[in-house]
């Protein structure tokens, strides 16, 4: 069984290109969050800008800066995780129904509003006929494409993998979501120590990894494990137990617990029943760099590689006051909604 490498990382985010997390002032949090976009002519044709909605942009470019930074540009599957899609042209779309009473409508924004647009999109854009696929699969969508990437290189059925994670913000839908109490209102205050206000701070985002069973200079960390359930199955200490102990591990082995914080009053019990069980375990959070959203786990993916690759954990991630006294495995656990949650453990090269 070959072993899982992730050898590099691009990522479109709320947070300007050039920060890190190690130095910079990031983006303050608001209640609703847009991405700050790059110049995306470096990777995409002027003229198809103009017809790319924001999300389909953003799947591009970390596309093609995750191939960048692993100097790899031959692949072997595309994996892309997105709950939303693209919700713009959907809106697009359906606007265009209204205004011509459902009677002479072009069909490119409904074409480009489909889950698996952006995986399309970088297919065409390279080209590549190599195995694209994509998950939609709730608060697990990006955990979903990960574990499938992992599995094909564990199997040896691919050298070289793209997996990414992402979904973007549209004014009409955050505004229902925002109804339906799921999204802040402007008013609310956004605390991810003790949440007092209910709905997560909305972002958007793009995050991508290439996955590979070759350890390089540049190799950020080891994947060993995606673990992703509905609801679970039995007592928290209980799965995460029987989680750690497949890879002949303990709680105490964990030197950094990464954490799926959204600053959501009605959400925070369900990461704290998990950050109950590692009292004296360095925690860190990253929501508040990224904003909340289904998939924003893959940019909690992002800064633990980063922290394994620097071997130090920056004081902006971190959640509670203890200091790792090493960093070897750090083990990254997410929840949409009391529902879909995820264990992905990593390991330092």
């Amino acid at each position: 069984m070959d072993k899982c490498y992730i050898n590099g990382i691009g990522s479109v985010s709320i947070q300007a290109l050039d920060f890190t997390i190690y130095e910079g002032t990031p983006t303050v949090l608001q209640h609703r969050n847009t991405a700050v976009h790059p110049d995306y002519k470096a990777f995409i044709p002027a003229g198809m800008l103009r017809r790319m909605a924001s999300g389909v942009k953003m799947g591009i470019f970390a596309a093609r800066q995750a191939m960048q930074d692993a100097d790899q540009q031959n692949l072997d599957a595309i994996i892309t995780g997105t709950s939303l899609g693209c919700l713009q042209d959907s809106e697009k779309f359906l606007d265009a129904m209204i205004e011509n009473q459902e009677e002479y409508l072009t069909p490119t924004s409904f074409i480009q509003s489909t889950h698996n647009t952006v995986a399309a999109q970088i297919a065409l854009q390279l080209p590549s006929k190599a195995y694209n696929f994509t998950y939609v699969n709730g608060g697990n969508s990006f955990e979903a494409a990960l574990f499938d990437g992992l599995q094909q290189i564990h199997t040896e059925e691919a050298q070289n993998i793209l997996v990414g994670g992402l979904d973007e913000t549209a004014p009409q839908f955050d505004h229902l979501f925002q109804l339906a109490g799921n999204y802040k209102t402007p008013d609310a205050a956004i605390d991810f120590q003790k949440p007092k206000t209910a709905g997560i701070p909305v972002g958007e985002g793009a995050n991508f990894f290439i996955l590979t069973n070759q350890q390089t200079e540049n190799t950020y960390a080891e994947l060993l494990d995606v673990h992703l359930f509905n609801s679970p199955r039995i007592h928290a200490e209980a799965e995460i137990e029987e989680f750690l102990s497949y890879h002949g591990l303990d709680r105490n082995s964990i030197d950094v617990l990464v954490l799926g914080y959204n600053a959501d009053q009605q959400q925070q019990s369900f990461m704290d029943e998990y950050a109950v069980l590692f009292p004296n375990t360095p925690q860190a959070y990253y929501q508040h760099l990224s904003g909340a959203f289904d998939t924003a786990s893959a940019y909690g993916l992002k800064v633990a590689c980063e922290v394994l690759r620097q071997q130090e954990l920056p004081k902006q991630l971190q959640y509670n006051q203890i200091k790792p006294i090493r960093l070897k495995h750090i083990l990254l656990i997410s929840q949409s909604r009391g529902t879909d949650y995820s264990f992905v453990l990593l390991r330092s090269c």
